[in-house]
């Protein structure tokens, strides 16, 4: 039985087999390697298969003596002193170490994902109390508030990230969050359709960002594989706040009449101050990198020992060599960001990020409308958004789960635009006007619940990037596309066609067949690249592999070695 495993050349992956007796090759003179194991295990899987005592240290391109140092971290980088090609560790202390950055980095990602949406997303909380008519504005009015959040979301994001690249994500992630909070709280004094698009739009300007941010940021602790399962725990995250802001409605809405105020200013003013708490935490809970966690607030010696320090550094950069290229307070050059607006090889991927999510966002948007629409009361609404939020929690988590066990990331995408068709069916070709309440209840929280591919296709999208720079570019790219999906999704539902919705329900239902075909041709590009990358690579001689890795100018996802990701 052979064990397969991925070697990274620089920027580039060769798949190679071992037999299970054979252990991977060292450098002459260097401590041996640990026995090459199938990368794609996560912690649930590794229990009780490999001997905590056992070394955990994976090949790289660092064992190779005629190659190493051309992958070696410049000197600029804020962790070269930790970085050591000789240095070995036990599987115990990496999974321990793994565990100790979950609970000291991405719970914390996780709260502040929480917050975000806590306040972007409880627009739809306010809409059962009356908000349009306490306002003077119709769903028209709604829908365009929504793209204004969104259109300004997606301006700042390539903006957000190259400061975020410049200052460091540690330090304008919490700016951020305290800006963004201020303007929450000031929704309690909304006084019609101009404060409220005007707060919408500063809201996506200060909001827009941080989800590429942090994504950054999480990639100087975590590998390639370990990040993508994390990043579907990211949007539980989402999602949890989405069931915690709907319960947080349900009590504060009740506030309706307290000092003469409508429920859903106390709604808008106490989760704003909520964020702004988050906010200011962050301040001081956010290591700028796995080598500077010493701080007043977090100890004079950091949360890493020296030893968990090395770990951290070496295994990353022995996963990708290429993170090293650029420190964290590095900023991105104009030249740069448009070598990587230009990179024709991630726009597929940026057509995926357009379009997936439009079939089921005007459902999301409207669901609470819709709900009280069908006559069931504000609470009961409020409630009601629950079980969905739930639902896709689940669903997310064993997509998410299964792409990287399958090692198939766009067919595994590409189940959500399957799971939606026969409910956009149904909701085309039936009235629902006439229908019992609890079942279309049902099937639009069937609908909703589907699995998401974000996590997914965020990760996919880096995997792709593999050079720093390009990375911290086409994440802020990607997610433009997404929140431009987001205002086409807006604009679906109009006034003209309510209550039932058929010309908008057929427009989703024809994107979500075009997406489909999006997904497919999306897999043959890069089944097609890497087959030409491959046919040139096996031609040249050994000789000339070693010269061309020595003297190319070939960058990131350009090198001749690179396999893209599907």
């Amino acid at each position: 039985m052979a064990t397969v495993f991925a070697k990274d050349k620089g920027a580039g992956t060769t798949v190679e087999s071992l037999s299970d007796s054979d252990i991977s090759v060292s450098r002459i003179g260097a401590p041996e390697l640990g026995l090459t194991v199938k990368q794609k295990q996560f912690w649930w899987q590794k229990r009780g298969r490999y001997d905590p005592g056992a070394i955990a240290t994976q090949p790289s391109v660092f064992d190779d003596a005629a190659t190493a140092e051309k992958y070696y971290p410049p000197s600029s980088w804020e962790n070269t002193h930790r970085f050591d090609p000789t240095f070995r560790w036990t599987w115990g202390e990496e999974n321990k170490l793994v565990r100790k950055i979950d609970f000291r980095i991405m719970v914390w990602a996780c709260v502040m994902f929480m917050a975000l949406e806590l306040d972007r997303s409880n627009l739809v909380q306010a809409l059962t109390d009356n908000f349009l008519k306490d306002l003077g504005m119709t769903t028209n009015d709604y829908n365009l508030g929504n793209s204004v959040f969104k259109l300004s979301f997606m301006c700042a994001e390539l903006p957000s990230q190259l400061v975020s690249k410049w200052l460091g994500p540690d330090r304008w992630i919490p700016m951020q969050m305290i800006l963004w909070s201020i303007v929450a709280v000031s929704q309690f004094w909304l006084s019609g359709r101009s404060s409220f698009l005007a707060c919408r739009s500063l809201l996506g300007i200060l909001q827009g960002g941080f989800i590429p941010d942090i994504i950054l940021y999480l990639s100087y602790f975590y590998k390639h594989f370990e990040l993508s399962i994390r990043l579907s725990f990211f949007w539980m995250a989402m999602s949890i706040a989405d069931i915690l802001s709907a319960l947080l409605a349900y009590g504060l809405l009740h506030m309706r009449g307290v000092g003469e105020k409508s429920g859903w200013r106390w709604l808008f003013l106490i989760e704003g101050l909520l964020t702004l708490v988050v906010g200011l935490l962050s301040g001081v809970l956010m290591p700028a990198g796995p080598c500077q966690t010493a701080s007043w607030f977090r100890g004079r010696d950091g949360w890493f020992s020296e030893r968990e320090e090395k770990i951290i550094v070496n295994r990353v950069l022995r996963e990708d060599p290429t993170k090293s290229t650029m420190h964290n307070r590095e900023p991105i050059t104009p030249r740069t960001l448009w070598q990587s607006l230009k990179d024709y090889d991630l726009w597929p991927l940026y057509v995926i990020g357009l379009m997936f999510q439009i079939p089921v966002t005007p459902q999301t948007q409207y669901l609470t409308l819709s709900l009280k629409g069908l006559g069931f009361s504000t609470f009961q609404t409020n409630l009601l958004t629950i079980p969905y939020t739930v639902l896709h929690i689940i669903t997310m988590l064993l997509l998410t789960y299964f792409a990287e066990i399958w090692n198939e990331l766009t067919l595994t995408s590409m189940i959500a635009q399957v799971w939606a068709l026969p409910f956009l069916i149904y909701f085309y070709v039936a009235d629902t006007s006439q229908a019992s309440k609890w079942l279309v209840f049902t099937l639009t929280t069937l609908l909703l619940a589907y699995p998401s591919a974000h996590p997914i296709q965020v990760g996919w999208n880096s995997r792709n990037s593999n050079a720093v720079r390009l990375r911290t570019v086409s994440a802020a790219c990607y997610n433009m596309v997404v929140q431009a999906g987001g205002v086409i999704a807006s604009n679906i539902y109009r006034t003209d066609d309510k209550p039932l919705y058929r010309r908008g329900n057929r427009q989703l239902l024809a994107i979500a067949c075009g997406n489909i075909g999006v997904y497919l041709l999306t897999k043959a590009y890069y089944v097609w690249r890497n087959k030409s990358r491959d046919a040139k690579w096996n031609a040249m001689t050994e000789e000339e592999r070693l010269t061309y890795l020595a003297t190319t100018k070939d960058e990131g996802n350009k090198r001749l070695d690179f396999r893209f990701a599907h």
